[in-house]
């Protein structure tokens, strides 16, 4: 990922953060016969084990993807945060182009299927514990009749991804003035639309550090 160094995060608390917060993730696998396998999946962080983490993740067993796993080939799982147009016209300076501002991280590594049933069956419930929370009225797989569970279960890959190498990228403004940044907050304040809504407080909270 082309990374100026004022736009890099190399911090890795702060890059697991944002793996948990938007863990909706693109996992892309080559292979040689099929072409680059790619899928839209959400992946689940447990930031104890190894130097960077272990992902792990499921998909349908009918989807090809999980069969280019093995081996030596390196898969990218790629972690979108907000983002958002960034229009000259509100900033100060005078002389400005467009822009778009983001956050994303990227973490490399081998992926490796989770075989038998009870490790699957722990990280589907970690992975249900993460969205439905704890609550007495958070939906639970134990619920459902078993022998529809169980179905169910056959239909997925269970798989983990030990992370190798991991990078980051915050493009938030640091390149621009003080004034420039304030301008671009307010512009995407004004605009009022729902996906400026987060990415507004990112640029307010961190990763934004204009020159003055």
């Amino acid at each position: 990922m082309y990374t100026p160094e004022q736009f890099r995060v190399s911090d890795l608390p702060t890059l697991q953060a944002d793996m948990q917060r938007w863990n909706f993730a693109t996992l892309i696998t080559p292979d040689a016969d099929e072409g680059p396998q790619v899928t839209h999946l959400p992946l689940l962080l447990d930031r104890g084990r190894g130097p960077f983490g272990v992902l792990a993740g499921h998909m349908a067993r009918a989807n090809p993807h999980w069969k280019a796993f093995g081996g030596s080939r390196e898969s990218l799982a790629i972690f979108h945060g907000p983002h958002g147009y960034v229009s000259p016209r509100w900033y100060v300076s005078e002389i400005a182009v467009p822009t778009w501002n983001y956050v994303a991280v990227h973490a490399f590594g081998t992926p490796r299927l989770v075989e038998g049933s009870e490790a699957m069956v722990a990280h589907l419930n970690a992975l249900i514990r993460y969205h439905e929370g704890t609550g007495t009225d958070s939906w639970r797989p134990d619920g459902l009749p078993p022998d529809t569970f169980a179905a169910l279960l056959n239909g997925i890959v269970c798989f983990e991804l030990p992370i190798a190498r991991i990078e980051g990228k915050a493009k938030l403004g640091q390149n621009r003035s003080r004034g420039d940044v304030l301008g671009a907050i307010r512009g995407l304040q004004a605009a009022d639309a729902a996906a400026n809504r987060e990415l507004i407080e990112v640029m307010g909270s961190r990763g934004s550090t204009p020159r003055d």
